[in-house]
């Protein structure tokens, strides 16, 4: 039987596929997962793989598999996919999975992180690792199981569920997602997450004592303060107390303005509130439109190197107090470019908060296949970015609609092996592609080209 000349719209994603399978990436999956199932036509980890690589392709909803996968058979073969199950029959799947399920896919997670995962490999004696812990929340209909009135941004009386996220923000990497109700929120939830996390990185003392937890206002009282500090973290938390604020506020002697925000200034806490281990903290000010002023607290216990680090700032021979104010403050300010960007990026590139199932297992199994898929899009960036530096800009949304869907050709041998994969040569992304999995893919007796297609 002859060769076949498949037309993908994401021959890159071919390749994706290819070293997916050649990383041995879901036979972990397979080893851990066991969801119990009649089989008729596809096993229940098949239609799992077909929903994940949906969600890679870029559909937002598990009917995109349809339209996206199905139609898509070199994409298939990549993942090791002889067919696509059909949509209804994959939503059955994941109606029937079970909590135990949710739990045997994060252990798959957790040994993929730590088997291929750049943050489990870091190196503690020469830098800090640096954790964000954020919850972001996920409206989904009032009918689905979790599903409860909440706080949701700027969406009154919303409901949906919540996504308590711990992200290793200098390697994009997600390490943990735990899906919550939706009245729960981070003071509940932070030192689950944190745990969790250190089993995921197998933190023992000597590496809590060089890893940064960054927090938002949500997880910043007390208690949650001591437990970090207590756990040998180094922190960095904005307080929840406003009240507390503004008692800080009239121990400040001297304000300085930040010259990166107007109308917001920031002073040494000179009377400091005493927690468990010795911080250093400080409040910012700012003014609101009535002309009075708003006022937050932050919380450290970072030496002035690591502050300037996080902000992206250069430690200056002779810090004075106005230089570590800033640093601190706009090393907080950071997050933006952390944890809230990559909530947003998931929800926007991987549909994360488009996917909704009425029962909770499902939804966790759901957010996990994400959580896998935000890493694979991470790596791939990562190699891409070798040869191309601009890459390293590209978050979750532009690599998988630009990077992931370059049109191509793919050849097929009647045993359904893929031998040569033919990128368009006019996509602006091609050569990157080609220079970064060329020799890999070659090495695989699969030939990676440009042409004209």
């Amino acid at each position: 039987m002859a060769d076949t000349i498949a037309f993908s719209a994401r021959a890159s994603l071919v390749i994706l596929g290819a070293r997916f399978q050649r990383l041995g990436l879901w036979s972990v999956v397979t080893e851990h997962v066991k969801v119990k199932q009649k089989v008729l036509t596809h096993k229940p980890l098949d239609k799992l793989l077909d929903t994940l690589i949906n969600i890679l392709a870029g559909g937002s909803g598990v009917v995109e598999v349809n339209m996206r996968v199905r139609p898509d058979r070199a994409v298939q073969r990549a993942f090791g996919r002889a067919d696509c199950a059909e949509q209804s029959t994959i939503s059955d799947t994941l109606n029937v999975c079970t909590p135990e399920n949710v739990q045997q896919m994060r252990h798959a997670i957790q040994a993929i992180l730590q088997q291929h995962g750049r943050a489990y490999q870091h190196d503690y004696e020469r830098d800090w690792q640096l954790l964000d812990v954020d919850v972001t929340g996920m409206p989904a209909g009032r009918q689905g199981e979790g599903v409860t009135k909440g706080y949701f941004p700027h969406q009154k009386n919303r409901r949906g569920r919540q996504l308590g996220r711990v992200l290793a923000t200098w390697y994009e990497e997600i390490i943990v997602d735990r899906l919550y109700n939706g009245k729960r929120q981070l003071d509940s939830s932070l030192q689950e997450l944190v745990l969790t996390a250190e089993e995921m990185l197998a933190l023992d003392e000597t590496k809590r004592s060089r890893t940064i937890v960054r927090v938002d206002g949500g997880g910043g009282d007390d208690a949650n303060i001591d437990w970090v500090l207590v756990r040998g973290y180094g922190l960095l938390v904005k307080v929840k107390n406003w009240q507390r604020a503004r008692k800080l506020a009239a121990s400040v002697t001297q304000w300085y303005r930040d010259p990166k925000v107007p109308d917001r200034e920031v002073g040494w806490a000179e009377q400091p509130h005493p927690y468990a281990r010795p911080t250093r903290q400080l409040v910012l000010r700012k003014r609101k439109d009535t002309g009075a002023w708003s006022y937050h607290a932050l919380v450290f216990n970072l030496p002035d190197a690591v502050l300037f680090l996080l902000a992206g700032e250069e430690l200056p021979a002779m810090p004075g107090a106005a230089d570590i104010l800033l640093a601190a403050l706009h090393a907080y300010d950071a997050r933006d470019g952390g944890v809230e960007t990559q909530n947003k990026g998931a929800k926007q590139g991987l549909g994360l908060t488009r996917r909704n199932k009425h029962r909770f297992a499902a939804q966790e199994m759901l957010v996990l296949l994400a959580q896998l898929a935000h890493n694979l899009v991470i790596w791939t960036r990562n190699d891409l970015a070798q040869v191309e530096p601009r890459l390293h800009k590209y978050g979750i949304l532009r690599t998988v609609r630009d990077a992931l869907q370059i049109p191509g050709q793919v050849r097929i041998d009647h045993h359904g092996h893929i031998g040569r994969i033919t990128l368009n040569r006019k996509h602006p992304l091609a050569s990157a592609f080609h220079r970064a999995y060329g020799a890999a893919l070659a090495a695989d007796d699969l030939s990676l080209i440009l042409g004209q297609n």
